[in-house]
């Protein structure tokens, strides 16, 4: 899932932003001759996710540079591990440390977090899925990191699928003639969704022939209908303040996919730390 050409771009990108005119301080400071070692640590437990991504950071830098992977991606992590080892240049190191470190704890973050609403609803019908709420340009690395920690991935971008939202429906004018038009035209391999806000416009989708239907800010006992009156012809969406504490019950009415913003959009950072070694 991770496309290198894409992966690189991003990452020196980053680097431009981080360092336009060079670090001043370990240009100051450290000889260009210096070498050193150092190790990632896990500061708190969790899901590894990013850890050749935050690889790659260094070797873009220097192609010299030795960096050795103890852990992988979606291994399961402990306070005290060490997940990698790197030596080279000390400049290297220090230049890199900061966007490795970034990327590092920001994909682990995602994968600790999704893992735990999959745990939660383990054994349930349900898919755990992220949205569209990611940081700009980084969406790759959020939707892979809820991949590696478990969960689905929903559309990538506008391009991937059809989702018709409530103001598509003002625009158009209606559920019926939206989908209609969405149905004449959509390549056969591509599925039709539409985002509903009471039981009236799910059954107007449900009867316009939508094949998933997303319910936003529906109440427990509201989705317990919708599957019920859908007897299995439709897919089934539950969307909106979904949290780690209400996405077990959820779960239970028999939807098909949860999809959670918070994954992405304001997921807590696992702690990992870069530390020189002698």
């Amino acid at each position: 899932m991770l496309n290198f050409l894409v992966i690189d771009k991003i990452i020196r990108d980053a680097l431009i932003e981080d360092m336009p005119y060079g670090d001043i301080t370990t240009d100051l400071l450290i000889p260009q001759e210096s070498t050193s070692s150092a190790v990632l640590l896990a500061k708190e437990s969790g899901i590894l996710c990013g850890i050749d991504v935050a690889k790659r950071v260094f070797e873009i830098l220097d192609s010299n540079i030795k960096f050795e992977k103890l852990k992988t991606d979606g291994d399961n992590i402990q306070k005290g591990d060490v997940l990698a080892k790197i030596q080279g240049k000390t400049r290297t190191i220090l230049m890199g440390e900061r966007l490795a470190l970034n990327i590092l704890q920001r994909m682990s973050g995602i994968a600790t977090f999704t893992n735990m609403l999959v745990q939660k609803v383990k054994g349930y019908r349900a898919a755990v899925s992220d949205t569209r709420k990611t940081i700009p340009l980084l969406r790759m690395l959020d939707k892979y990191a809820v991949f590696v920690g478990g969960g689905k991935n929903h559309r990538y971008s506008l391009s991937d699928a059809v989702l018709i939202k409530d103001n598509h429906i003002k625009a158009v004018g209606s559920i019926t003639e939206a989908v209609k038009r969405a149905k004449e035209n959509v390549p056969h391999t591509m599925k039709v969704e539409v985002e509903v806000r009471n039981m009236q416009e799910f059954e107007e989708a449900l009867a316009a022939g939508a094949d998933i239907i997303m319910l936003d800010h529906f109440t427990v006992d509201e989705m317990k209908r919708a599957v019920e009156k859908a007897e299995g012809r439709v897919l089934i969406e539950a969307s909106g303040n979904i949290n780690i504490d209400n996405i077990e019950e959820i779960a239970k009415t028999g939807v098909d996919i949860i999809s959670v913003g918070s994954i992405t959009h304001s997921v807590k950072s696992l702690d990992i730390s870069l530390d020189f070694v002698d």
